[in-house]
C-alpha cells in the first residue's frame, strides 16, 4: 500500500511534541560557509533532551496508540538513540517499554536509557548483535503481545522525524538550495524530505550514507529493498543493512541524489567540528557535514542546510576517530618492512629514509633465529600528507623490502 506523508499529519505531530520534543536551533558556521563559499546552516539535533532526533519519531509513534496497547507496554531493540528516545517517551508518558540492546552496547548508552526511561523501562540483554536483539524483541512481542516500536519503517515514525522541517522553515526566510540528510534506515530522509518536497520543492535534497553500509543507494540501485551481506558499523547510527519498505518508497519519490561518505573523511569532520567549534557529534552526527566536500562546486554561494543528528558518541572512540581520519587524509601509513637481522638495520632506517619532521607511532618486531631478514609492522605518521612519495623513494633507493599494507583490509585489520 502506497504511503507519503501529508502536511495535515506533519503538523499533527508537531502539535503531539509540544513540551517534549526541543525546538533546536538552526546555527550559521562561520568555518563551513567561509571554507566552502556558501551559507552553511546547521540543524543541531544534537541538542535535543535525549541529544539526537530519535525523540520525535518515538514519541509520536507511542502517542497515537490505544489505551490498550498503552497499558499493554511496548517494545523496542536499539543499541543506542532510538531506546534513548523510546525511554523518555515511556517515562513521559507513565507507559512500560521492554528494551533489548545487543551485548556490545556501550555501557554509557545503557546508562543513558535507564537515565531517560527510569522505573518505566526494563532493559534485556540479548545477542551480540543489533540484528540477534531485535530478533529476540519481535519474538518477545509475538509472545506477550505488546506493541512493537520500529526505529524507522513507520508512518507516524516518519511523521515523527518531518516535524524538523517545520522547525528548519521557519527559522530562515531564506530559500534553501541544499538540504544534506543522514541515512540510514531512512526514517529521517523520509520525513524530512517528503515535507520540503510540498513545502520547498526547488531545494535540493541530497541523502548521505556511511561508504561501508550503502543500504538505501543499493536499494535503488535494485529497485526493490535490498539487504546487504554486510555493513561497517564504525558509524552505528546509519549502519543498516536493510532500509525500510515505507523508508525506501519515500526516499525514491524525495531524494535527489544520495552518495557515500568514507567513514575516515566522517571521523576528519568529527575533530574537526571538536577542535574548531566545540561541538561534539557521534560519527552519523557528522554524515552531512562531511558531505559537503563531495559537493563543493555545486553548493559555492547556495544557503546550505546539514542535519547534525546526533552527539551520542562514546569518548572511549576517539583515538579510533583519530586513527581512522590520519589514514583518510594520508598522514599515517603502515608497512610490513624486513629488515636485514644486523646490528644497526634500524638506525640506518631511522636515519637514512625517514624525513626530519616523519615520526614512527607504531613497531611491532620479534627477531628471528637462522633468518637474513625479520618483518616488523611499522606505522609511520607524516607531517606533511604531500611527503608520502618521498617517503617511498627514499625506501625504494635505500633497498627496504617492504609491503605497504594500508590498502590491503585484510592484512591491516590482522595485523593493526
Amino acid at each position: 500500500m502506497s504511503y507519503f506523508p501529508a502536511l495535515k499529519d506533519i503538523s499533527r505531530a508537531r502539535l503531539t511534541l509540544n513540551g517534549v520534543v526541543v525546538s533546536t536551533p538552526l546555527m550559521p558556521n562561520l568555518n563551513l560557509s567561509e571554507r566552502f563559499g556558501a551559507n552553511v546552516l546547521l540543524k543541531r539535533e544534537d541538542l535535543q533532551t535525549v541529544r539526537s532526533y530519535k525523540i520525535r519519531g518515538a514519541f509520536n509513534k507511542i502517542k497515537s496508540l490505544s489505551e490498550e496497547q498503552m497499558k499493554n507496554g511496548i517494545v523496542c531493540a536499539s543499541a543506542g538513540n532510538h531506546a534513548q528516545g523510546v525511554a523518555l517517551s515511556c517515562q513521559k508518558l507513565g507507559i512500560k517499554g521492554t528494551i533489548f540492546m545487543p551485548t556490545t552496547t556501550p555501557k554509557q548508552k545503557i546508562e543513558q536509557v535507564k537515565m531517560f526511561g527510569r522505573e518505566y523501562i526494563d532493559i534485556v540483554i540479548a545477542g551480540d548483535t543489533f540484528d540477534c536483539a531485535n530478533k529476540a524483541a519481535v519474538r518477545f512481542c509475538e509472545e506477550s503481545r505488546q506493541t512493537f516500536i520500529h526505529p524507522f519503517d513507520d508512518p507516524k515514525i516518519i511523521e515523527g522525524q518531518a516535524t524538523m522541517g517545520i522547525e528548519i522553515m521557519q527559522d530562515t526566510p531564506q530559500k534553501i538550495d541544499y538540504l544534506f540528510i543522514p541515512v540510514g534506515g531512512g526514517g529521517l530522509a523520509a520525513g524530512l524530505g517528503s515535507y520540503f518536497k510540498q513545502i520547498s520543492p526547488d531545494t535540493k535534497i541530497i541523502g548521505v550514507e556511511p561508504f561501508g553500509a550503502q543500504s538505501m543507494k543499493a536499494s535503488f540501485d535494485k529497485g526493490e529493498v535490498t539487504e546487504l551481506e554486510q555493513v561497517d558499523k564504525f558509524i552505528d547510527g546509519a549502519a543498516v543493512k536493510r532500509v525500510g519498505k515505507y523508508t525506501f518508497d519515500i526516499c525514491r519519490k524525495v531524494l535527489d541524489d544520495i552518495i557515500a561518505v568514507p567513514e575516515g573523511a566522517v571521523c576528519t569532520t568529527i575533530l574537526e567540528l571538536y577542535n574548531q567549534n566545540a561541538i561534539v557529534v557521534e560519527p552519523a552526527g557528522a554524515l552531512s557535514i562531511s558531505a559537503l566536500s563531495f559537493y563543493a562546486d555545486k553548493i559555492k554561494g547556495k544557503t546550505v542546510v546539514c542535519i547534525v543528528s546526533g552527539s551520542n558518541n562514546d569518548i572511549t572512540r576517539t583515538e579510533e576517530i583519530r586513527e581512522r581520519s590520519l589514514l583518510y587524509e594520508g598522514y599515517k601509513h603502515y608497512f610490513v618492512i624486513r629488515f636485514p637481522q644486523r646490528s644497526g638495520a634500524l638506525l640506518s632506517f631511522v636515519q637514512n629514509v625517514l624525513g626530519p619532521k616523519d615520526d614512527i607511532t607504531h613497531f611491532s618486531y620479534s627477531k628471528k633465529t637462522n633468518r637474513e631478514q625479520g618483518p616488523a609492522v611499522v606505522g609511520i605518521e607524516l607531517a606533511d600528507s604531500g611527503d608520502f612519495q618521498a617517503l617511498i623513494k627514499r625506501m625504494d633507493k635505500n633497498e627496504i623490502v617492504y609491503e605497504y599494507i594500508n590498502d590491503k583490509q585484510d592484512l591491516f585489520g590482522f595485523l593493526i
